[in-house]
């Protein structure tokens, strides 16, 4: 086997600078935001200049660990994947790969996908990340617009690469190979060092994501070889991961989240990526997993962390040191438990596949139950009247001042002028996430603009509503939506999973809830309907899409279709 490694480049240089600043001001603030800078960098390549160089100097430190559902784990260091990756990178470029292919990724988290991304980035490919559970219709799309050379995809999933053009190279993981496939297994046999062909340019395509659609056909967002390689800077501050942490992230490849906080947060961190692929959640198993390997740093989506507190917290003895929560505002009686059981305060963030973590709680930061927190370093975060685009410091959508740099913005829509223009329209780039700012300048959740709403001239918001009714013992999920009303306009109407034990008891279950409501909520913001579901409609991702319970309530009220609704009237 070659040394392990290779030696800093000046770009690592100051990468490291960047990164060592936010380390030494990890529980800072004001020193935090006001100190940090973008690094300037013409050229750079995370695989080559950084994670190859962390390599040389920390080889045996593990970088990926994964848990297995019987809980075998397994572990590759800095040095084997740093080994393994240039393996990779020349036998793509053996299969005719190179520099600006589009190379899609369909891969659950198994080591391969580790492999691959890094050996992506060494020959200067375009990465799409994608998950494994889309359909041979979604894979087709993907293929088109992302205009993929290649698919890499586990052997057991050929069904769906079946319609695909035939140009497409595809690249199978798994035991067996179908014919006119390449098995990635043959990679072990090719030479054990690579070299790359060319700089790479900071400013060319690195990966390209879509995003999980929750309102519209996914969009193709184009990042940089530094916008979220070196921009999760502001992420790795903000998880609170430093070097040699035990960092687990739940999150499913082919999202923005896997890239934040299974990738590049920890390896810029120097920490070890941890996995557990459970089967089925259990969160007693979790815990215990959790308490085996002294994972250290926790990030999971809300309903992760709902899933959690039905279980016995108490079970793991040894908390991780940060806890946070994204991709949706945590609810505040979340927070509240785990603080109780814990000790620590889950700390919420804000971002999107378009950028790195822009908002957040940050560590050794009072946290205010429900806020999403402050602006990261290096972000430039306004509020902006959605339709006006007037100041609005009180009240308004999050927007980012275009006039300074922002390293961990994307570098646009994917063959989308259109589109990238109107985001970033009059200097700011437009988030479409309406909040409220307090005195302190902690910004609290309202609504994507397109799901706040108005009854009786007054303004709903959704998340508001959703998390006084999730308080509820019998709520387990819930999405409201504006129901159209020939006075109001619209009435607030909850479209709600019930716990288990009161499925069987809707009438008791609509009469309690409908009376929690009264009781915390405004007259203005009174849930009028409940509808109880078995599921909410969610995108792949897991983000609830209430366009389409949106357009659900509109139909069922033209058609005066009542089956299945309990009215708030009639329990007074």
């Amino acid at each position: 086997m070659a040394p392990f490694g290779r030696p800093a480049t000046p770009a690592t240089r100051v990468v490291r600078e960047a990164r060592d600043f936010l380390l030494a001001h990890g529980d800072e603030y004001d020193a935090a935001v006001e100190g940090f800078r973008w690094p300037e960098l013409e050229e750079f390549n995370f695989a080559t200049e950084w994670f190859d160089v962390v390599a040389g100097e920390h080889p045996d430190r593990a970088a990926v660990t994964i848990v297995s559902a019987d809980l075998e784990a397994r572990s590759w260091t800095y040095g084997e994947l740093s080994h393994r990756s240039d393996q990779v990178a020349r036998w793509l470029r053996s299969q005719g790969l190179g520099a600006g292919d589009r190379v899609i990724v369909m891969l659950p988290n198994t080591i391969e996908l580790w492999e691959l991304l890094l050996a992506l980035l060494k020959i200067r490919a375009v990465a799409i990340p994608t998950s494994t559970l889309l359909s041979a219709a979604d894979l087709a799309y993907r293929v088109e617009h992302g205009e993929a050379r290649a698919v890499v995809a586990p052997t057991s999933l050929k069904a769906r690469l079946e319609g695909l053009p035939k140009a497409v190279v595809r690249i199978g993981v798994g035991e067996w190979t179908p014919p006119g496939w390449v098995s990635m297994a043959d990679s072990l046999k090719a030479p054990a060092s690579y070299l790359p062909s060319a700089p790479t340019k900071a400013s060319d395509l690195s990966l390209l994501y879509f995003t999980s659609g929750t309102t519209a056909r996914p969009k193709l967002v184009a990042h940089t070889h530094v916008s979220y390689p070196v921009g999760h800077l502001s992420t790795m501050w903000w998880l609170g991961v430093r070097p040699g942490d035990v960092h687990l992230n739940i999150s499913s490849p082919g999202w923005g989240k896997h890239a934040w906080s299974n990738f590049f947060a920890p390896f810029l961190a120097q920490a070890t990526v941890f996995v557990f692929n459970y089967e089925r959640f259990d969160a007693a198993v979790l815990m215990k997993v959790m308490e085996t390997h002294r994972v250290t740093t926790f990030c999971a989506p809300p309903t992760v962390w709902r899933m959690l507190i039905q279980a016995d917290l108490t079970q793991l003895t040894r908390p991780p040191r940060e806890l946070v929560g994204a991709g949706e505002p945590l609810n505040p009686e979340v927070i509240t438990q785990v603080r109780h059981a814990w000790g620590s305060t889950i700390r919420d963030g804000f971002g999107q596949t378009e950028m790195t973590c822009c908002i957040g709680n940050s560590p050794g930061q009072r946290v205010l139950d429900g806020s999403m927190g402050r602006p990261m370093p290096g972000y430039p975060v306004v509020l902006l009247d959605p339709v006006t685009g007037a100041p609005s410091p009180d009240e308004g959508e999050i927007c980012l001042d275009l006039s300074k740099p922002i390293l961990g913005l994307m570098a646009g829509y994917h063959n989308d002028a259109e589109m990238t223009a109107e985001a970033c329209r009059d200097g700011h780039y437009h988030t479409g996430d309406i909040v409220s700012a307090d005195a302190d300048g902690y910004l609290t959740y309202v609504g994507r603009a397109d799901d706040v709403f108005k009854a009786s001239d007054y303004k709903i918001s959704p998340f508001e509503l959703e998390s006084i009714l999730l308080e509820h013992p019998y709520v387990t999920e819930v999405a409201i939506v504006p129901s159209p009303d020939p006075v109001r306009a619209a009435v607030p109407k909850a479209f709600i999973t019930l716990a288990l034990d009161a499925t069987t008891r809707q009438q008791e279950a609509a009469k309690e809830i409908f009376a929690h409501a009264r009781e915390r909520l405004s007259g203005y913001q009174r849930v009028r309907i409940v509808e109880f579901v078995t599921e909410l409609p969610k995108t792949i991702s897991g983000k609830i899409r209430r366009v389409e319970l949106r357009e659900r309530e509109a139909a069922r009220v033209a058609e005066h279709a009542d089956e299945g609704q309990f009215l708030e009237r009639d329990f007074r």
